[in-house]
């Protein structure tokens, strides 16, 4: 069984950060780790994901250039840094085990995650 934990949202101002963390129990080595964002009436949607070592990471278009994900594999904790941040990205974020793998990066769905969060709130004021 996996637990993940995210923690770190908050309410902050158009422009500032805010790093998310998402800590694991049970089993995550060996696996991708993906974060997504769901805002109200909308769907959840993939922001980035990283490779089981940390040294691939991809991100959705809209965050390339401000979001940072990085993951410590000793503390099994994956975190999401989150610079310039815009009220479009305000959502709750999930972080989740990704039953498939890294493949490249590419843009995935939810299906793809086997375990989530419980999610974070992240509000983003103009």
């Amino acid at each position: 069984q996996v637990q993940l934990i995210e923690s770190g949202g908050g309410l902050v101002q158009a422009g500032g950060s805010l790093r998310l963390s998402c800590a694991a129990s049970g089993r995550t080595f060996g696996y991708a780790m993906d974060w997504f964002r769901q805002a109200p009436g909308k769907e959840r949607e993939f922001v980035g994901t990283i490779s089981w070592s940390g040294g691939d990471t991809a991100y959705e278009d809209s965050v390339k250039g401000r979001f940072t994900i990085s993951r410590d594999i000793a503390k099994n904790t994956v975190y999401l840094q989150m610079n310039s941040l815009k009220p479009e990205d305000t959502a709750v974020y999930y972080c989740g085990r990704d039953r498939y793998g890294f493949r490249g990066g590419r843009t995935r769905g939810p299906e793809n995650v086997d375990y989530w969060g419980q999610g974070t709130q992240v509000t983003v004021s103009s």
